[in-house]
């Protein structure tokens, strides 16, 4: 049994305009870090044993004022796993969604659908992009039994833990919110994931609302078969 404090990264100038991030390597704005700082206090009292995120600057960012919080991180080096990237969007990765909309209509069209092996060219598939983040989080799990770990990482990430705790389905719009910064508790036992608590975001209350890209709107705005 291991358990997991699952963040994903504090808020980009990407987030704020709705692209799709992918695996640009997009740093922090202003709001990004206030969020990091504020995690890393939020965080202080916590026993954590070790602290992973993926590769990219946003979750490296967001990582640093939790290290400086904990006297038994600070003599360690943040473990960097690529497994916890976020999914690869490939064509479409840093695109605005107006822009995708009129430069890549068919696939902006087939991906609304929301289906699970539907992959932009040069991306990932959902189906692909679940099989190698949930890989990353059992293989991290086992290393580390007994351990509390913090893992920073992604929105898509944590969607994918979300459908594999609940068992939904990979197809479908997202059903669960990912703030930036939030804190979200996961158990992992075996192959087994369980939630102890999700999206608790106490420590941003008073900051600027966040922006979100509904899936759910999208996807209930495509016309009905007849």
């Amino acid at each position: 049994m291991t358990e997991l404090i699952l963040i994903r990264h504090g808020e980009t100038d990407w987030n704020r305009e709705l692209r799709f991030q992918g695996q640009v390597d997009v740093p922090l704005n202003a709001t990004g870090h206030e969020q990091a700082r504020r995690l890393g206090l939020r965080l202080a009292g916590e026993s954590i044993h070790e602290l992973v995120c993926s590769d990219l600057t946003r979750t490296q960012q967001t990582a640093l004022p939790i290290s400086q919080n904990h006297l038994q991180l600070q003599q360690g080096m943040t473990k960097l796993d690529a497994g916890l990237r976020e999914q690869n969007f490939g064509v479409v990765d840093g695109m605005r969604v107006d822009d995708i909309k009129a430069q890549h209509p068919d696939a902006w069209a087939k991906w609304i659908k929301f289906e699970a092996d539907h992959a932009f060219a040069g991306g990932e598939s959902t189906q692909q992009f679940h099989a190698r983040v949930i890989a990353a989080l059992r293989a991290l799990a086992r290393q580390h039994a007994l351990r509390t770990l913090v893992v920073v990482t992604h929105g898509g990430v944590l969607d994918m833990v979300y459908r594999t705790a609940l068992a939904l389905p990979l197809s479908g719009p997202r059903q669960s919110d990912i703030p930036n910064a939030a804190v979200n508790r996961v158990r992992v036992t075996g192959d087994a994931i369980e939630i102890l608590d999700w999206a608790d975001a106490r420590h941003l209350a008073d900051m600027p609302a966040q922006p979100v890209y509904d899936q759910k709107s999208v996807a209930a705005s495509i016309p009905s078969a007849a």
